[in-house]
């Protein structure tokens, strides 16, 4: 990828004040067991190792337990601990509202389950302090990082940041890590235009910042899975698709002012695509399998909430139907850049065609076999595996020899713009 470097330097953060240079938020929700370890242990660690001022802010997220209490008096205790109570749930409300408020030089986070080992705060913060870049991401997935987690978590955190590279084109490898660090001058400028309040907090300022022209430094960290984790899988994932999609409308609307922050803050774009415009084939296949996994999960999901009121094939058909419609249209716009209700209706229905054709495909090889012998599981299975990557591989080339064609697009402005001049 070519980087264009950002069109004046930021210089050195100021340590010589009498604030604290460094803010470090634990954003908490009924943690009253893991949070007093917690504090104790990041505290020693910055007493020992931190050369300069610092503060660890709680930011208790209405909690229900005894949460608050614990945090009011390790504040009473340490002078460097302050908390901060928010009447209200959210990771990123939390974030949001704390880093809005603070006076230090550089914003911390990390999850109160140290799930990220401590070492790794220090190679975080430096290149902010030094002025090389404006926000640091702890990263599971960049080389050099050692993590512990079972496989379903290490195949979903793989998949949504795929996804992320597909649709919104994030140079970055790992956006829901529990350990990151901004400049407060860089976030004066970012926060005001982040929407979520949740888990795609995250997700949504790296990729500002990505488009804004910012450096995003990443550390390799040593991360351990907490297997009590309280974080609901389903429910984030599907929050995280509704923010990918809101996201990628504000960029592709303008309604984020990308080039009023640019100007803002002294950058220029890092050279990435923006969301709708590949024209190569790795690109467009990246896009195209990023678009496959969301619409698999989101098949599901409808399926499931289907089911309890209606009959396996009936919800299957329409789980199938309303996910093909969906795939259709995030292929036209995201894979192969096609914008606008022009010839949006001839594009569905001859989605419709291609997506009845893998249809055809799986069911007929299924029937087939079941025509030919009497299949064991493991035999069934794996002829609808082979069928269904099959029909995967063909959709991908009836979408784009066929159905989103370029040469068919040109014809059809071409025909339009005589049209209009008759």
């Amino acid at each position: 990828m070519t980087v264009t470097l950002p069109s004046q330097k930021t210089g050195p953060v100021d340590t010589t004040g009498t604030g604290p240079v460094l803010d470090v938020v634990i954003p908490v929700y009924n943690e009253e067991a893991d949070l007093e370890p917690c504090v104790r242990r990041l505290h020693e660690h910055l007493t020992a190792g931190f050369p300069y001022r610092f503060r660890i802010t709680v930011a208790d997220n209405a909690s229900t337990d005894g949460t608050l209490r614990v945090a009011e008096r390790l504040a009473r205790e340490f002078a460097e601990v302050s908390v901060h109570h928010l009447p209200e749930k959210g990771r990123g409300r939390a974030l949001h509202a704390v880093w809005s408020a603070s006076d230090a030089a550089v914003l911390a986070y990390m999850d109160v389950d140290l799930s990220t080992d401590l070492a790794a705060l220090s190679p975080l913060v430096a290149p902010l302090l030094s002025g090389h870049s404006d926000l640091a991401i702890g990263s599971r997935l960049a080389r050099g990082a050692r993590v512990v987690r079972g496989p379903k978590r290490e195949l979903i955190s793989r998949c949504y940041n795929l996804l992320l590279r597909g649709t919104l084109a994030a140079g970055f490898s790992d956006a829901q890590c529990g350990f990151k660090a901004i400049r407060a001058d860089v976030a004066r400028r970012l926060l005001p235009h982040v929407r979520d309040v949740g888990w795609f907090f995250d997700t949504e300022l790296l990729v500002l910042a990505q488009r804004a022209g910012l450096r995003i430094h990443e550390v390799p960290v040593d991360w351990v899975d907490d297997p009590d984790s309280r974080v609901d899988l389903l429910a984030t994932a599907l929050a995280d698709l509704k923010g990918i999609v809101r996201l990628t409308r504000a960029m592709t609307n303008g309604t984020v002012p990308l080039g009023e922050l640019r100007a803002q803050l002294g950058r220029r774009p890092i050279g990435v695509l923006a969301p709708g415009v590949p024209t190569s084939l790795p690109k467009q296949l990246v896009r195209f399998a990023a678009i496959g996994v969301a619409s698999t999960l989101a098949y599901l999901v409808l399926f499931l909430a289907l089911r309890t009121g209606m009959g396996a094939q009936p919800a299957n058909l329409v789980a199938l139907a309303v996910t093909a419609v969906a795939n259709t249209a995030a292929n036209r716009r995201l894979t192969f850049g096609i914008r606008g209700a022009k010839g949006a209706g001839r594009h569905q229905f001859e989605g419709l065609i291609v997506f009845g054709l893998g249809l055809a495909l799986t069911s007929g090889s299924l029937a087939l076999l079941h025509g030919l012998t009497a299949p064991g599981p493991v035999l069934e299975l794996s002829v609808l595996v082979l069928a269904n990557l099959t029909a995967t591989v063909l959709r991908f080339l009836l979408l784009r020899g066929w159905v989103f064609h370029p040469r068919r697009q040109t014809t059809q402005n071409t025909t339009d713009t005589r049209e209009n001049h008759r």
